[in-house]
């Protein structure tokens, strides 16, 4: 047996827990599952990451509850476990007599015929370890948002379920009058369940799962084998490197920011938002995180799909965020009938910040785009055509700059000149003038380099506040705001400024709870936050180790990496008292916060080598 790189005993009984967020996630770029620690699945979007889901039990428990489960008769314990190195999830059960099974789950993705072979496919499998474990299959699909129910027909080795814009195919070797009936059943040797498209398997159910799992776990040991780790912390890093790598939606090239809709920020606080889409904020610093590991595949995917967003928008606004199949409305719904996470509604369906207006999503699109025009191993490298495309964004940058907007926090009621979004046109201004040198077009470079300049300036001058001696953030505020931060990782300041230091200084005192950072003080439509937000810690981190704090920052990283959940996941938020995770699930943010943080922190190499 493989040696668990985050086992976990969990002995909750079943009839009793409640959701959290201490799951495993599987998945292939084409869509994905959260799978509890007793081996549930309890949530999983198909056909895609935004479709229906079809397991819905995450947010809405409950007898009705769309899940799959493999329940072990009088379950005492468990523990789980990634595969080291892969996306394949194994879930070891144990009753009360010490009888033991074993269940994987993963969604297989490997090469085949000259592509990637990832289909809309489930995989469980499950085989007895110990004794003569007993086992029964609970099986609900759900269609509609649990709206409706499908109509089930079987064959002899199969099972359908017939909805009215789905189908779905349960092809196995465990009995299928078991399936149906959920009667408790002997595990006397290993089963397989084939969970995906309306079709017939071309060969044998044992063989065919057999087979795709080994292809599946080569795939992601290879894939994993090829990442520039850090000298420390290097599960952890791989660990949020394959979370990242399963948030691509490797159709289109977009990259989802979390899996989940729904889980609130903080209990009871109405902070419930559906995260299943592609925000041009969050794919940058996905994108960026896994450059710095040498995983430049993502990026080429993401700017794949970015172009045609960019194409498509013409002369027109660019939206925050859109569908992973370049969907510009996003009409936001509540599906009151779903009781949502552990009954804390409401569960929203569609993100209305599709319809605001944030400036900064400009100078994202510009640095999510920019080492392509850099980087000589590309397949595609960014040349003149591109540049020019990206021309036309630095222009909308140009004339947003310094006019009011939602800011990244995506304030629903209330428009400023935010700070962040005046320093990420400076960005899109600063890295343009650098792709034109590096394309030898020396008049294109001043002409950039002029506006970055003068937007630097008037930065630096408008966003200070000399009263509370810290940079706000507005132009001409006084209220504190972690964004700011981004003001030495994207270069507009040296971390040793002074003014810079006074500011984390104070943001220190006035966001932070021990380790954690919130991400502002003032209150907003909702109220103040209660939890902190976990970007905005690793960004506290980074800012410590760029002013010589280096031991203060790794001090912060480590309560950071104890707060994870048992498989070294990452929601949004964490409550700064107990520890517990709240927020979209996982977090592609988060997960970035590991690497940069990994990435900066650990000592070198040749330190022991």
């Amino acid at each position: 047996m493989s040696t668990p790189d985050h086992p976990t005993a969990l002995a909750t009984e079943a009839s009793t827990r409640q959701p959290s967020l201490a799951l495993g996630m599987i998945g292939n770029c084409t869509i994905s599952a959260l799978v509890d620690g007793q081996g549930s699945i309890v949530w999983s979007c198909l056909p895609r990451f935004d479709g229906d889901p079809v397991f819905n039990a995450l947010i809405h428990p409950g007898e009705d509850a769309g899940r799959f489960a493999i329940a072990l008769e009088d379950f005492a314990s468990s523990e789980q476990w990634y595969e080291p190195n892969t996306a394949v999830l194994r879930t070891r059960l144990t009753d009360s007599a010490g009888n033991c099974l074993e269940v994987t789950d993963f969604c297989p993705r490997f090469h085949a015929r000259s592509r990637f072979f990832r289909p809309v496919t489930l995989v469980r499998r499950i085989r007895p370890v110990r004794g003569s474990p007993r086992v029964r299959v609970c099986l609900r699909v759900r269609y509609d948002w649990g709206q409706s129910e499908p109509t089930i027909t079987r064959g002899s080795h199969h099972v359908r379920y017939v909805g009215g814009a789905l189908t779905l195919r349960l092809t196995t070797d465990v009995p299928v009058t078991y399936v149906l009936s959920g009667e408790s059943f002997i595990v006397a040797r290993e089963h397989n369940f084939i969970l995906g498209a309306d079709e017939t398997l071309s060969e044998g159910i044992a063989d065919t799962a057999r087979y795709w799992e080994q292809e599946t776990i080569g795939y992601w040991k290879h894939w994993s084998a090829r990442l520039h780790l850090p000298l420390e912390w290097q599960q952890a890093v791989i660990r949020a490197a394959i979370t990242l790598k399963m948030s691509l939606f490797e159709d289109t090239g977009a990259i989802v920011a979390a899996m989940t809709t729904s889980i609130p920020e903080s209990a009871h606080s109405g902070r419930n938002w559906d995260y299943r889409y592609c925000w041009l904020r969050d794919a940058f610093f996905v994108v960026r995180a896994l450059n710095s590991l040498s995983e430049v595949g993502t990026m080429e995917d993401y700017l794949r799909w970015l172009a045609n967003i960019v194409v498509k928008a013409g002369e027109g606004h660019i939206q925050p965020l859109y569908g992973i199949g370049q969907e510009h409305q996003l009409p936001e719904s509540i599906m009151a009938h779903l009781e949502g996470y552990r009954g804390m509604g409401p569960v929203r369906v569609g993100n209305q910040a599709a319809e605001h207006f944030q400036h900064d999503v400009y100078g994202n699109i510009i640095l999510g785009s920019a080492q392509a025009f850099h980087d000589q191993r590309l397949l595609q490298p960014s040349g003149p055509a591109e540049f020019a495309r990206l021309e036309h964004i630095g222009e909308l940058a140009v004339q947003v700059y310094g006019t009011p907007d939602a800011g990244m926090w995506e304030l629903r009621t209330r428009a400023r000149i935010h700070t962040s979004s005046a320093l990420m046109s400076w960005a899109a201004c600063d890295r343009l003038a650098k792709i034109a040198l590096a394309l030898q077009l020396p008049e294109r470079a001043a002409y950039w380099r002029g506006h970055a300049q003068r937007m630097g300036d008037e930065i630096l001058t408008r966003s200070w506040n000399a009263e509370r001696g810290v940079f706000a953030e507005s132009f001409g505020g006084r209220e504190l705001d972690a964004s700011i931060l981004l003001m030495a990782e994207v270069g507009l300041v040296d971390a040793r400024d002074e003014r810079f230091i006074r500011t984390l200084d104070v943001m220190e005192e006035v966001l932070c709870d021990g380790p954690f950072m919130r991400r502002y003080e003032a209150a907003d439509d909702f109220g103040k936050p209660e939890t902190s937000f976990n970007i905005c810690t690793f960004w506290r981190i980074d800012a410590l180790a760029r002013v010589g704090r280096k031991e203060q920052a790794r001090e912060i990283f480590e309560a950071m990496l104890a707060v994870r959940n048992p498989l070294g996941l990452l929601s949004e938020d964490t409550h700064a008292t107990t520890g517990e995770m709240w927020g979209n699930f996982p977090q592609t943010y988060s997960m970035v916060g590991v690497i940069n943080a990994a990435m900066r922190l650990s000592a070198p190499w040749d330190s022991v080598i």
